[in-house]
């Protein structure tokens, strides 16, 4: 069975449910990071950096997630990157060029809306890229991941999946709203008329870069209130391990 479809998507929670989870996440989140950036705690040290990346299909809430994810924190001590197709200055340059300088250092934490995953995804998909460069991405990929890793960070990668039928009310309601109407383009209609191509790619990019200093963690995204509290309870335990890893006490949040 695929990785996807094995996904139990009538996970759910209740309003009060999300904001008794959420409260308790956010605030031990706010915690350690003020932990890893020196800010409290006897030793001064800094943690290390923290690195969140969010992938998942269209209208899957990724960005209700990233809001949920930094809204405890101060702006200082957070930086969030969006990326979208590459420049063509950026095209000049091997494709994981441009995202150094979105990477944090000890102490820090970013947030990135989008990531590398994107060359064995839209570009493979919608070939951007040659099948020789997307094939061979899953290895610059595995060894950059590694490489930052073996380094200290902590990287926490996410997938957002949702059905077909959900991701369609959801685009419907952006049309609705005037408001929110720039959050659809015609790109996205598009994509999902490509589903299975784009469902594809996922699968191959989760089985060859899914590996134990960078596992991705899969987010039943069906409830948006489900995942923003397993985004944000995932990323407090990834923070938790690294500081352990790198020799800092972890003070009792509970």
């Amino acid at each position: 069975m695929a990785r996807l479809d094995a996904l139990d998507l009538t996970l759910r929670l209740s309003a009060e449910d999300e904001a008794r989870r959420l409260q308790a996440a956010q605030r031990s989140l706010l915690q350690l990071r003020l932990l890893a950036g020196g800010l409290i705690g006897d030793t001064g040290r800094l943690g290390p950096p923290l690195c969140v990346v969010f992938e998942g299909w269209d209208a899957s809430g990724k960005g209700g997630c990233i809001k949920r994810l930094v809204s405890p924190l101060d702006p200082r001590h957070v930086r969030v990157a969006q990326f979208a197709a590459p420049t063509y200055d950026e095209k000049r340059h091997h494709f994981l060029w441009r995202f150094w300088p979105a990477l944090p250092g000890w102490g820090g934490m970013a947030v990135l809306d989008r990531s590398w995953y994107g060359r064995v995804l839209v570009e493979r998909v919608e070939r951007f890229a040659s099948e020789e460069q997307w094939q061979r991405a899953y290895r610059e990929i595995l060894e950059f991941e590694q490489t930052l890793v073996a380094e200290g960070m902590v990287l926490v990668k996410f997938w957002l999946h949702l059905s077909e039928a959900e991701q369609l009310k959801r685009f419907e309601s952006r049309q609705r709203d005037p408001l929110r109407q720039w959050k659809l383009t015609s790109e996205d209609w598009r994509n999902r008329g490509r589903r299975e191509d784009y469902a594809k790619a996922i699968e191959q990019m989760l089985a060859e870069t899914d590996h134990a200093d960078a596992p991705w963690t899969l987010v039943e995204a069906e409830n948006k209130r489900w995942a923003r509290v397993k985004v944000v309870e995932t990323v407090v335990a990834a923070i938790e391990d690294g500081l352990h890893r790198h020799g800092l006490t972890v003070p009792d949040l509970h």
